[in-house]
């Protein structure tokens, strides 16, 4: 099963970092400004991003610092069943994230899509943690023909 990977250098400290993946505040500064739900193992937590649809995903990991694991239980049919993990190491003055949204069943041209939206989302999460400005939906970066 093919996996989208990234790996990004932060200049905020893995605590700071570990807050912007694991709680409902954080996450809506860099990822959708509408997420809702409880950060916890176990619940659900809701994005929103507005007509261009929504991914609700369950809580499978939170190891402060250190990890975010994600399930997604719905959402666009080629995420069901896919899971979103966040690695944070520390570098120096570096956080290390290790980005894996992995299980696709195939790399279809949406992954691609997706690959690249992740991407655009977490330069909108280092912002965010270096400047104190994200560009979460409705404000991210456009990418494609159909104007997201």
């Amino acid at each position: 099963m093919p996996d989208i990977l990234h790996r990004l250098a932060i200049k905020a400290s893995p605590g700071d970092t570990y807050a912007a993946l694991a709680t409902i505040d954080g996450l809506s500064r860099w990822w959708t400004s509408d997420t809702r739900g409880k950060s916890e193992v176990g619940k659900v937590i809701d994005f929103r991003f507005g007509d261009r649809g929504f991914i609700d995903a369950r809580v499978i990991e939170l190891l402060p610092d250190t990890r975010v694991l994600w399930q997604v239980i719905d959402g666009p049919d080629a995420w069901a069943g896919t899971q979103i993990v966040f690695d944070l190491s520390q570098q120096d003055d570096f956080t290390i994230l290790l980005f894996k949204h992995r299980g696709w069943a195939e790399a279809i041209e949406f992954m691609h899509h997706c690959s690249t939206k992740w991407a655009t989302f977490l330069l909108s999460l280092r912002a965010a943690l270096e400047t104190g400005a994200g560009a979460p939906f409705p404000d991210d970066v456009h990418i494609s023909n159909k104007g997201d």
